[in-house]
C-alpha cells in the first residue's frame, strides 16, 4: 500500500529555514523531518513511498540519490581505478518515487497528479511536515472496517492567544488568557483515501482542504479518527526547535521504530 507524502509547498512561515532548502527537508536531529515521517509508517510495514514534490525538488531527489553512501561506511580505492567499496549498508527497505508536481500547485492538485502512481484501491496521504505517535495499522483498519472514502485524523490543537467572547456590537465581553482545556479539533494529516478521492480533484489550483474536504463531507465519504497522542507540526522555528529538543532529550514521542 502506497504511502503519499505532501513535500511541494513554499515553507513560507518557516523561511529561516526553507528559503534554502524544501521544508519536509529541514533537519531534526541530523535527518529531514521527511525521513522521520517515512520511518514511521515503515515501523507499520509500510514502505513504498509517493513524494509530491515541488519548491527545489531536485534537493529531494539528490538526498535519496546519495542516501544509500551515507547511511554505509564506504572506501575509495583510487588505485583500483576509482572503485568503490560499499561496507555494512544500513539503508532502509523503501521503494521511493519522488514526483515534480509543479512549483505553485495546491494540495489537491499534487495529489491528481500523482493518480497514476496509485495501483490499489487504497492508499496512506499525509503532509510533509509533521510528526504523530499515531498508531497506523489501526488508523488503517478503522478505515477499512467504516468502508467511506477517506479518514483523516483529528487532533487537538491547543490555543495560543487569549479567548475573547464577543457580543453585539462587537463588545467583547469577556477575555482571559488560554487555558489547558482551550483546544481545537484540526486535521493533524495521516489520511486514509480510496481511489474515489480522484474523483473530487480536478486542476492544479484544487486546494485539497476546501471544496474536495467539503463535498466529501457533505456525501457522507468522510471520517475522522480521534488521536490522543502526541501531533506536531513544524510551521515555525519555534516548532523546529521544539522538535529537536525532544529529538536530542532521547524522549521523542514519534519515535516509534526502534
Amino acid at each position: 500500500m502506497k504511502v503519499v507524502i505532501l513535500a511541494g509547498g513554499l515553507g513560507t512561515r518557516i523561511s529561516e529555514e526553507s528559503h534554502l532548502k524544501p521544508k519536509p527537508m529541514i533537519e531534526i536531529g541530523e535527518k529531514p523531518i521527511l525521513w522521520h515521517i517515512m520511518k514511521e509508517y515503515s515501523h507499520y510495514g509500510f514502505n513504498e513511498f509517493i513524494i509530491c514534490a515541488g519548491y527545489k525538488q531536485h534537493m529531494i531527489k539528490e538526498w535519496f540519490a546519495d542516501y544509500y553512501l551515507h547511511t554505509s561506511d564506504v572506501t575509495f580505492d583510487f588505485s583500483a581505478g576509482n572503485k568503490m567499496i560499499v561496507h555494512n549498508n544500513v539503508s532502509e527497505p523503501w521503494k521511493v518515487t519522488i514526483v515534480d508536481t509543479g512549483l505553485n500547485t495546491m494540495t489537491g492538485g499534487r495529489v491528481k497528479r500523482i493518480e497514476k502512481y496509485i495501483d490499489g484501491d487504497t492508499f496512506f496521504l499525509t503532509y510533509g511536515d509533521a510528526v504523530s505517535d499515531v498508531d497506523i495499522r489501526k488508523l488503517y483498519d478503522f478505515h477499512r472496517h467504516h468502508g467511506k472514502g477517506v479518514t483523516l485524523t483529528a487532533v487537538s490543537l491547543a490555543q495560543q492567544k487569549g479567548i475573547l467572547e464577543i457580543g453585539a456590537n462587537n463588545q467583547v465581553l469577556s477575555f482571559r488568557e488560554k487555558e489547558g482545556q482551550d483546544s481545537a479539533l484540526i486535521n493533524g494529516g495521516y489520511m486514509v483515501c480510496n481511489r474515489t478521492i480522484f474523483k473530487y480533484l480536478s486542476g492544479d489550483d484544487t486546494v485539497l482542504e476546501k471544496q474536495p474536504m467539503n463535498q466529501l463531507a457533505k456525501d457522507g465519504e468522510l471520517m475522522s479518527y480521534y488521536h490522543k497522542g502526541f501531533w506536531q507540526c513544524m510551521d515555525t522555528k519555534r516548532e523546529m526547535d521544539y522538535l529537536e529538543s525532544l529529538w536530542e532529550s532521547g524522549k521523542a514521542p514519534w519515535k516509534v521504530w526502534g
